[in-house]
């Protein structure tokens, strides 16, 4: 979810999902050991709770992240161990972590030295050839060793030569059952599915089995679904309107305009709110045309959820 959950993305998300853990986009170590660690690790307290994602191999680097982490405020540290990406590859982090068990074992035992935050990881199912169960037992076993106590897994293998990211979210077939047997080997470790999963109804099965679910890109593309599901799933009733979600983020998109945010910047988060609406198309429509102007305002947003009618849309 690079360039994707970003801040104002999860300060928007909070407002539809009071409950959700939401996470950040993944963070190279490089990024907060040599870089701009204010820019990486801001947050609003709004978001709580949020867990950061970093990316790395190195011990000693993600032992500075995991400090920054918890003195930056967060809930938990995450280590990728499921990204394919080439670029990401060519930083010996992500997916290809996962033929080196012990390094990433060595990596969590630093984390955890240095932070009172729970460390968790997020993989696939397996790489390349190393796609046995055997290979994913290995893998668990040698990191919770090292302290690793909640483990959230995509479904699916991940090619890292051949497929692009794009690919590896398609193509590799998912094998939930993989996830489960996994649950049952290791009741002891709290088990999160990830992977291909759309619909409450999916979501309320694989509670069944495992401990928890994450999703990315349909929260992110639908956001108003996320919204029913955090209701259902914590028995509670949605408590916003989806006209009044915007109109609540609206002091929010103000307060950074006036910091020297672009406008389009935040509003790319929220075209997907009023999917499947009347007005949705004209919705999308308008920001994507207005919100990169120079001097847009709060008026850009104010004129486009004038296109969705309130009653009709809270009626769908």
């Amino acid at each position: 979810m690079m360039d994707w959950t970003d801040r104002h993305d999860r300060r928007f998300l909070r407002l539809c999902a009071p409950h959700t853990l939401l996470y950040t986009e993944m963070v190279t170590a490089g990024a907060i050991v040599y870089g701009d660690i204010e820019r990486h690790l801001r947050f609003n307290a709004e978001e709580h709770p949020v867990a950061v994602q970093f990316g790395g191999s190195e011990p000693e680097q993600l032992a500075v992240c995991a400090r920054a982490a918890e003195a930056y405020g967060y809930d938990e540290v995450n280590l990728n161990v499921g990204c394919p990406s080439d670029r990401v590859q060519a930083g010996r982090f992500g997916a290809c972590l996962m033929a080196e068990p012990r390094l990433v074992a060595d990596c969590v035992a630093a984390m955890r030295e240095a932070t009172r935050l729970p460390v968790t990881v997020k993989s696939r199912i397996g790489i390349d050839d190393r796609d046995s169960y055997e290979h994913l037992l290995q893998f668990v076993e040698q990191v919770s060793d090292a302290g690793c106590r909640t483990f959230i897994v995509h479904a699916r293998k991940a090619w890292l030569q051949g497929l692009s990211p794009k690919q590896n979210r398609e193509i590799p077939p998912l094998d939930y059952p993989r996830v489960y047997r996994l649950k049952q080997d290791f009741p002891e470790l709290e088990i999160i599915i990830n992977g291909g999963i759309r619909q409450l109804s999916e979501i309320s099965e694989h509670i069944k089995s495992v401990d928890g679910v994450m999703i990315g890109r349909e929260a992110y593309a639908n956001p108003w679904a996320l919204a029913q599901w955090d209701a259902a799933l914590w028995n509670v009733r949605v408590p916003r309107t989806r006209h009044q979600v915007i109109r609540d983020f609206m002091p929010y998109i103000e307060q950074e305009l006036l910091a020297g945010t672009k406008l389009s910047n935040i509003t790319r988060h929220i075209l997907g709110l009023f999917q499947g609406v009347p007005g949705a198309k004209a919705w999308r429509r308008h920001l994507s045309e207005n919100a990169w102007r120079v001097g847009a305002g709060i008026e850009v947003v104010e004129a486009a959820l004038a296109c969705v009618p309130e009653a009709r849309c809270e009626a769908a």
